[in-house]
């Protein structure tokens, strides 16, 4: 297993068309949410794109971005997001260094999260806490989760 952190820049074409593959088979055809998955925020400067590799084989994804500064704090915030496993790598951990690898590309900030309410606990887990009403997104009950600054 191999966990890469790479810019929009630094991901090879047909690397970047599994990924969108993957969250377009998981979120929208598997979860039944026609949404708009490609959203213009692949390619900001601050995203990373954290993949999860069994050689050429892509298992998992989940991408960081630069969500700005805290109106109240002035501290930046980052955003863990769409955060997704291949059908075939679930029950078996490999979300953890999914999750690991975030954290090291979030840092010191703060970051949050909207996570879908079943995976809160595993959320929890990585530090982070509820922080918020619970909302219905595409028909999926959802909660906003942060983590603190230094974790």
């Amino acid at each position: 297993m191999d966990v890469r952190t790479l810019a929009f820049d630094e991901l090879p074409p047909r690397l970047a068309y599994r990924v969108w593959q993957l969250r377009q088979e998981v979120f929208v055809v598997e979860q039944e949410c026609p949404y708009p998955d490609l959203d213009g925020r692949d390619d900001e400067p601050g995203t990373r794109h954290v993949l999860l590799l069994d050689g050429d084989e892509l298992l998992g994804y989940l991408r960081v971005l630069s969500d700005g500064d805290d109106p109240e704090t002035g501290e930046p915030v980052a955003r863990v997001g769409r955060v997704v496993l291949a059908p075939a790598a679930r029950g078996r951990g490999l979300g953890t260094p999914l999750m690991r690898a975030a954290l090291d590309v979030v840092g010191d900030r703060v970051s949050v999260l909207s996570a879908q309410a079943p995976l809160a606990g595993w959320y929890g887990a990585h530090g982070y806490v509820v922080s918020g009403d619970g909302y219905d997104e595409d028909g999926i009950p959802h909660l906003p989760m942060t983590r603190p600054a230094g974790g």
